[in-house]
């Protein structure tokens, strides 16, 4: 009777641990910024490229080195607080990578398949603004 009041802990103890770590995976997503080297306080924009370490042409050899494929895009942002060149890489599957490399080490903090942005339209093609037709 004892082993059995045993296992039957044991075996709670496992599944509520088993689900702590489901739930917490399931929440991390490494498409997030979650640290960097240059933390942004109140900086305004124009400041940003004063204030990276690493030349534009080094962080798109990191994101290329990272995510094979022809640069589409490289720019300063702030990503939760920190200072990142968001790089947008065509990869040869015609996929677009956006790679988040910390503007202060050269590191890749992130990485995400970019959604489609074509204005909200699923089909890809371009309609006519409606406003400017009246």
């Amino acid at each position: 009777m004892r082993q059995k009041w045993i296992f039957i802990m044991v075996s709670g103890v496992l599944a509520a641990t088993l689900t702590t770590a489901g739930t917490s995976f399931g929440k991390s997503e490494e498409s997030e910024v979650r640290g960097g080297s240059i933390e942004l306080q109140t900086q305004a924009e124009a400041n940003f490229p004063s204030m990276a370490k690493i030349k534009p042409e080094q962080a798109v050899q990191a994101a290329l080195a990272a995510v094979p494929g022809k640069l589409l895009k490289a720019g300063l942002e702030d990503e939760n607080g920190f200072l990142v060149y968001g790089i947008e890489v065509v990869t040869a599957d015609r996929a677009i990578m956006e790679v988040k490399v910390d503007a202060g080490s050269g590191k890749i903090l992130a990485m995400d398949r970019d959604k489609a942005d074509n204005g909200g339209n699923e089909s890809g093609k371009l309609e006519p603004d409606r406003d400017s037709e009246e």
